[in-house]
This record gives C-alpha cells, structure tokens and sequence, in this order.
C-alpha cells in the first residue's frame, strides 16, 4: 500500500504546522451514536497506529466524542507521539445522550474541557484546539477570549472555528489569528461553500467534516459510479479526491473503524481527476 505524501496529496500550513492534505477524524472510532467505547478497542487503536504508519501527520478528535472516548484512545495508541503528527481537538459541545450535542461555549466549561483534553491526551500544550460550535447564548467573542487566554498560558498553540459562518469566520479573526476552519462540506452537501471560498482567499485551511457523503450520486450507474471505474477506482475515492481537487486549502478528515477503508481513503490522494470529471461532478450535484 502507497504511504501518503507530500508529492501525493500536497500540503497545508496550520498556524507552523505543516501537514499533509489528508487527515483522519477520529469520530468513527467511539461507539453507535458516537456515544459510549467502540465495540472493539484494540482494533480502533490498531486503525490510529495503521493511519500513522500510512504517512497521515494530522488526527482530528475532539472531547465529545464518546464522550471522551476517541481522545483517549488517541493516547492509548499513539503516545508518545511521533515528531511531527499533529493532534487537533475540539471543545464547545456536551453530551447528554447517543446524538445529542447540545452547545455549551461558556468560558468556564470551555477551560475545564481543555485541562480535560490536555489530560486525555497526555500533552502540555494542544496543538489545535478549534471551537466547536458557536453557543447562541454566548457572545463568539467570550467563548474565543477564553481560548485566547488559554493559548496566551501556553495551552493551546493555535486556535481553530468549526460549524461557523462567514460572519461568525471574520468576527473570529478579528479577534485572534485563526489557522483553520472545520465545517461540514461534500460533494453532495455545499451549504458552507461561501466560507470555503473566504478560507481559499485568505489561504487557510478548510477541514471538510462528514467528507464522503455522496447520497444518489454514488448509486450503481450514476456519476460517482462512472467516474470511478474509468479511474479504476471507488466513488469514496472520488468523491475524495474531488475534495482535493475543489481547494488548494481544503484539508479533508474521513473517518473508519476499517483498516481497509483507511487506506482505500488514503489511495484517493494519488487520483489526478480531469476537468471534465470535475465538471461532470459539479453539475450532477448541483
């Protein structure tokens, strides 16, 4: 199995940090729900070291998953960690129940969930911290100044939005430097793409969540399915690597508790999609 490369995928720079363009979300790797301890622990550490051997330098995670499952999952498999990988988290949600994540951005429980990660995750310093969700009943700019404080304490070495707009993206920046945006985005589903495009402008990382969702497009003759065959390939892999062909920014992160299908995500890097593909593409899922 081809390792995942510079030459393969390109690059990113979060903040210093310069990282491959793809990631792994850790997500999958909790229970049904993303509630509770996965079936089998020893098999989710197993697909975390497979990922790593496999050139991935960036694990996307955060405390509510599980909750607090995939973090230390994290630490179970890949401490000490290798020089170089970098470990994102999340804070800003709570769980109260199998697919309920009810926003909580108060400043208070925001620093209480990163000591919580730091601790999980067996580290000094987070080297991406991103907030989760904005909490309409929290000013933005309290939940950041937390953060912000946090990193200033040496923490937190840079700070992340996720699920946010483009209004909530600009309000954040004008804050503080932010080096990454987390939103969901995939073939089928383009409601963020105006802030897709405010992070290709300004040359920051765009982390596409729930990346391989590709509905009817995918279906056995359709235009996932065409394309895939053409390029001896699966329409995950396409709709992948269709990711990486949208943005030079654009930082995907899918998630499996299947060894094969980690590296069957991985082998999207190396598809050299056509314009006409990409338009083929474009016009089935607009």
């Amino acid at each position: 199995m081809p390792e995942l490369t510079e030459e393969s995928a390109g690059t990113v720079t979060l903040g210093d940090m310069k990282v491959r363009r793809l990631g792994f979300g850790s997500m999958r790797l909790t229970g049904e729900g993303v509630w509770g301890a996965p079936d089998d622990p020893e098999a989710a550490k197993a697909v975390l070291r497979r990922a790593v051997e496999l050139g991935i330098d960036m694990i996307d995670t955060a405390d509510s998953y599980g909750p607090y499952v995939a973090e230390n999952l994290i630490r179970e498999a890949l401490h000490p960690y290798p020089d170089g990988l970098v470990i994102a988290t999340k804070a800003g949600l709570e769980r109260t129940g199998p697919g309920e994540w009810p926003r909580n951005g108060h400043p208070d429980h925001l620093r209480a969930a990163v000591h919580g990660s730091l601790k999980r995750l067996g580290v000094e310093r987070i080297d991406l911290l991103q907030l989760h969700a904005v909490d309409p009943k929290v000013p933005l700019e309290e939940s950041l100044g937390a953060l912000i404080e946090l990193r200033d304490q040496g923490k937190i070495r840079h700070l992340g939005v996720s699920n946010v707009s483009v209004d909530e993206f600009d309000r954040a920046q004008a804050l503080t430097e932010i080096v990454s945006v987390q939103n969901r985005f995939n073939l089928q589903d383009r409601d963020t793409e105006d802030v897709l495009e405010a992070c290709t402008e300004r040359n920051l990382p765009f982390i596409p969540w729930f990346p391989l969702a590709t509905g009817d497009l995918a279906k056995p003759g359709g235009p996932l399915d065409q394309i895939a065959e053409r390029h001896d390939a699966t329409p995950s892999q396409i709709a992948l690597a269709w990711l990486l062909h949208r943005s030079p920014v654009m930082l995907p992160i899918p998630g499996t508790s299947s060894i094969e299908h980690l590296e069957e995500n991985v082998g999207a890097a190396r598809i050299t999609l056509t314009d006409g593909d990409m338009a083929e593409l474009n016009a089935a899922a607009a």
